[in-house]
């Protein structure tokens, strides 16, 4: 599976489950990295950080990612916890891409 580029994911926001896998702190904006122009997620995001996602069985994943049946797209601050969180979903049988460009993207190129 492919990953997803920021035209596409602009364009499928309402049709994919996005997962954010990075910490609650990134997440909510709290802690971030001085790279980015700003913190917070991506509009309509959960956060589940990859931790949660890797200790997990594919039955324990079900219940901790609801949308079973859509294609999940996950995103982290610059594509890697988030590459690993893809391949841990798919092995579980999720349809899930990686959002390489990430919160490092996002944070430049969407306004909010």
């Amino acid at each position: 599976m492919s990953d997803i580029g920021l035209d596409e994911l602009q364009r499928r926001l309402d049709e994919v489950v996005v997962l954010d896998v990075r910490s609650p702190g990134e997440y909510d904006g709290t802690v971030g990295y001085s790279c980015d122009p700003r913190q917070g997620h991506i509009p309509g995001a959960r956060n589940v950080p990859v931790q949660e996602l890797v200790q997990r069985s594919p039955d324990e994943l079900r219940a901790l990612v609801e949308g079973a049946g859509k294609e999940l797209v996950c995103y982290c601050h610059s594509g890697g916890r988030s590459e690993r969180a893809a391949a841990v979903l798919r092995a579980a049988g999720y349809d899930a891409r990686n959002y390489r460009g990430s919160w490092h993207e996002w944070s430049r190129a969407v306004a909010e």
